[in-house]
């Protein structure tokens, strides 16, 4: 099995003068059940290299079991300080997609055109593509074979608008991960703010926050 994982490289948190990125949970949980379950991932993103990591995901009260385990492997470290460019991956010779969140994606992935293109690629031949918390923002523009939006007639789930409002930054994104989906015809359904909640649909997996990554990663790997 052969697993791209795509991060954003955006470290801006809008005009607040913080830092985003990506979810060091939602990158680890993710990554580990992938490659304990033997699959060669390769991770990448838009300017290749080290991605931002969001400082929030790296205080004490956000460690999980997974987050430990990066911080103590030197391998995995070291494989994500050397993400590949994104515009030069190509979707050929993977199994599937996966996109780990953080707010980041809300202003790099779910406009990059490399990403569009890799999304409907692995969905017009029928591989697994999946996105955890804020990462089903990249699903804000791509299409299927009927020219809808993707998530359209799908029944998916993402960052909720509730969940948004808890960290204070509702003003703050470029956009709500719920109300694009809905207003993309996706059929969005979510479970109690900050438990673990995944809906899967057809051969898309999509998690409602970061204590979803684990259970995300485990339905696109089910899928293989």
């Amino acid at each position: 099995m052969k697993i791209l994982m795509v991060l954003t490289s955006h470290d801006e948190l809008g005009d607040t003068g913080n830092k985003t990125g990506f979810w060091l949970e939602e990158f680890a949980a993710p990554y580990y059940v992938f490659k304990d379950a033997g699959a060669d991932v390769v991770l990448a993103s838009p300017k290749g290299g080290q991605p931002p990591l969001d400082p929030s995901s790296d205080s004490d009260d956000a460690q999980t079991d997974a987050t430990k385990r990066f911080k103590g492997d030197d391998a995995a470290q070291k494989h994500l300080a050397e993400t590949e460019v994104l515009s030069k991956v190509s979707a050929d010779g993977f199994d599937a997609i996966f996109y780990p969140g953080g707010h980041g994606p809300l202003w790099d992935l779910s406009e990059d055109k490399d990403s569009v293109a890799l999304i409907e690629a692995f969905t017009a031949s029928d591989r697994p593509v999946g996105a955890v918390c804020h990462a089903p923002a990249v699903f804000k523009h791509p299409k299927g074979a009927d020219g809808k939006p993707l998530v359209s007639g799908k029944t998916v789930t993402g960052f909720t608008n509730t969940e948004e409002e808890g960290v204070g930054l509702t003003d703050v994104v470029p956009f709500l991960v719920e109300d694009m989906l809905k207003a993309n015809g996706g059929h969005y359904e979510k479970g109690d703010d900050w438990a673990s909640f995944v809906v899967t649909d057809g051969k898309l997996v999509t998690g409602q926050n970061p204590a979803s990554s684990e259970a995300a990663a485990k339905k696109l790997l089910a899928l293989l």
